[in-house]
């Protein structure tokens, strides 16, 4: 697995894996599909100090005989994404980003997800952010297990702030000193 910055051919991958969560579970608040034009515009704004990263892993070799179509180039399986986003929008919180990660289900319980949150704590302490915080699913211990581990620590619970499926849902808040 080899971790990188993400760029314009990854939105589709990004993509797929987001929209799985928007449309059957609560981990996002989002109840719409990204469309390819909305998820595009996302990666431009994800570039800089607040940038987005994904996990691949080069694709299965093709089998001998078959034709790629001619293209040689290495190619990849994005396994999940990771991205810093402006904590809020008055310029006192500019020394705060909030984190989001992403893995793709068939490659929970990899260490994607880990490995994803150390590359993105490294990229805040490198652009100079302060703070670090993680707004999760009430419900979702595997990403809140992820950030304590990570060393974040519990810092509050907004609770039934969220509706999604004709349920409400508490957000955990978590933070981690840079």
């Amino acid at each position: 697995m080899h971790i990188r910055l993400a760029v314009p051919g990854d939105a589709e991958a990004i993509r797929a894996i987001y929209n799985v969560e928007v449309l059957g579970s609560t981990n996002t608040f989002d109840m719409v599909a990204r469309t390819p034009r909305e998820q595009e515009e996302w990666l431009r704004e994800h570039r800089g100090v607040h940038p987005a990263i994904v996990a691949v892993e080069p694709a299965p070799p093709v089998p001998s005989g078959s034709h790629a179509g001619g293209n040689d180039a290495a190619i990849e399986v994005v396994l999940g994404f990771g991205s810093l986003s402006p904590f809020r929008e008055r310029s006192g919180y500019a020394a705060t980003a909030e984190n989001s990660v992403y893995v793709d289900r068939a490659h929970r319980g990899k260490g994607v997800g880990r490995a994803l949150l150390a590359e993105l704590l490294g990229l805040a302490s490198a652009h100079g952010f302060h703070s670090v915080i993680a707004r999760v699913a009430g419900h979702n211990e595997t990403s809140i297990a992820l950030h304590r581990v990570a060393g974040f620590e519990l810092v509050g619970v907004e609770r039934e702030v969220g509706r999604k499926h004709r349920q409400w849902i508490d957000v955990i808040e978590l933070q981690r000193l840079l």
